[in-house]
């Protein structure tokens, strides 16, 4: 007992020689970049103090850089702290005001204290405390886009397709989820890839809980009876084919007469979107992953990816949105699209009234809008071809937005080009003539040429009968 009770008096008197102090910094919660933020240095001591010190360290810990100092030995203002006599402590309070955060800011912050050694001025205590200012920024953009696009419609064969959400600029990382007709999508989770995609997927996975899609039966009125158009080679030309829904008779091609201006716009076809039974009545099954990566200025890049067998009787004008949930964020960010058939091209031909030996060019201005007023999604891809034969040169067709057609002949006279736009929800042709006028330049060159043969040979034959004149002379 008397060794204790010694010990106890020992620690005693060194407390009290010495003196104490302790250093804590206030906790803070995550701020969003713009805020302003104040951190607190709280510590108390019976000691007389001696320094407060600010450092921001960097470059991983391995560098402070000093943000704020005050010495008492060469200051007495003391308006930046606050200093309260509880008994014989003194408890002070020092703050420092970062104004407008950036994500430079973002890091540890430490508040050096010292205090004199109440047995020597010379000497002094020093004590410490530390904080991560985490600094959060909202994600500045959201798209959706279709993966593997533009590309072909099949009518007989299921495809895959996949909605890839991008979501650029935020820190942390964001939480990104699908919904269809405004319902939140029932998912499965496929394999995560990039940092910390186990605890984004253990988070998509109670999505499964959800309420899933509605039902959707097949609808016989949605199957168009047009077989017949699929037994003909060209639908709505020549023979007893009829054009687009209006039912309108084009006529004969060859029966028609020349217009004065260089295209015929022919009645576009829509090729009818018919499926065969094989395609499933109940929801798909949709599946999910996502990729992070991180950026150069310190946020997270995050592509989420669904993916699904395609239905076009069920999915065309189907609304699917990609939701962000994000701390920084007061309410969700979402991008939506609206699944939706190309409809008729509208095309344009350069120049236009197109004479033999011009270069000629027709191009799809763009698509006509749904009845619904929905834009076509996704890309269309384009593919030209020529009714009765090859392209000009030689192809049988040509995937873009412009068909050039160079140093036209006259025998593309009255040819019929093909515009087929499709996507995997649907395909639709528009056709247009090609009327070629003979070319005056063209006409009026063969013209000089056969007077310059006719004059070259008027002169040969002059030349020829002098020559024998000469030698008939000679002769005599």
């Amino acid at each position: 007992m008397s060794c204790a009770f010694s010990q106890c008096i020992l620690v005693y008197i060194l407390d009290v020689a010495v003196g104490y102090l302790t250093v804590t910094i206030e906790p803070l919660p995550p701020v969003v970049i713009g805020d302003t933020v104040t951190l607190k240095c709280n510590f108390r001591t019976d000691g007389n103090l001696r320094e407060i010190v600010w450092f921001r360290v960097t470059e991983g810990g391995s560098a402070k850089q000093k943000i704020f100092t005050y010495d008492a030995m060469y200051n007495t203002n003391f308006s930046h702290m606050e200093d309260f006599h509880r008994r014989e402590d003194l408890v002070y309070q020092s703050t420092v005001r970062l104004p407008e955060v950036q994500m430079e800011d973002d890091g540890p912050y430490e508040c050096h204290v010292g205090i004199y050694d109440k047995a020597s001025r010379d000497r002094v205590v020093l004590a410490s405390g530390s904080i991560v200012l985490i600094v959060m920024v909202p994600p500045k953009s959201i798209s959706v886009v279709a993966a593997d696009c533009p590309a072909p419609f099949s009518r007989y064969d299921a495809q895959n397709f996949t909605l890839v959400c991008i979501v650029m600029g935020g820190k942390p990382a964001p939480m990104v989820y699908f919904k269809r007709d405004g319902e939140l999508i029932e998912v499965v989770p496929s394999i995560m890839e990039g940092g910390g995609g186990q605890s984004q997927g253990r988070g998509l996975a109670g999505l499964r809980g959800s309420r899933p899609l509605i039902s959707r039966d097949l609808d016989d009125t949605k199957l168009k009876k047009s077989l017949s158009l699929l037994d003909l080679d060209t639908p709505g030309i020549g023979g007893t084919g009829k054009m687009g829904g209006a039912g309108g008779e084009p006529g004969s091609l060859e029966g028609s007469e020349p217009s004065p201006t260089t295209t015929e716009v022919i009645p576009e076809t829509v090729v009818s979107r018919e499926f065969p039974r094989w395609v499933q009545s109940t929801d798909p099954l949709y599946y999910f992953k996502h990729r992070r990566q991180a950026s150069s200025d310190g946020t997270m890049e995050v592509r989420a990816m669904l993916t699904w067998s395609l239905n076009p009787q069920l999915d065309n004008d189907a609304l699917f949105s990609c939701e962000v949930k994000h701390p920084a964020l007061s309410m969700p960010m979402q991008a939506e699209v609206t699944l939706s058939a190309p409809r008729a091209p509208k095309l344009s031909m350069m120049p236009g009234k197109a004479k033999v030996g011009d270069t000629v060019r027709i191009t799809v201005q763009g698509l006509q809008i749904s009845s619904t007023g929905n834009m076509v999604f996704p890309e269309p891809l384009f593919t030209w071809t020529r009714v009765g034969g090859p392209l000009l040169d030689g192809r049988e067709d040509h995937n873009g937005r412009e068909l050039v057609l160079e140093r036209v002949p006259a025998k593309l006279n009255g040819s019929m080009f093909r515009c087929t736009a499709q996507n995997p929800l649907g395909s639709t042709d528009t056709y247009t003539r090609l009327i070629v006028f003979e070319n005056p330049r063209l006409k009026k060159g063969r013209h000089n040429l056969v007077v310059d043969a006719a004059y070259c040979n008027e002169a040969l034959g002059l030349t020829t009968m002098v020559l024998m004149l000469a030698l008939t002379w000679e002769m005599t």
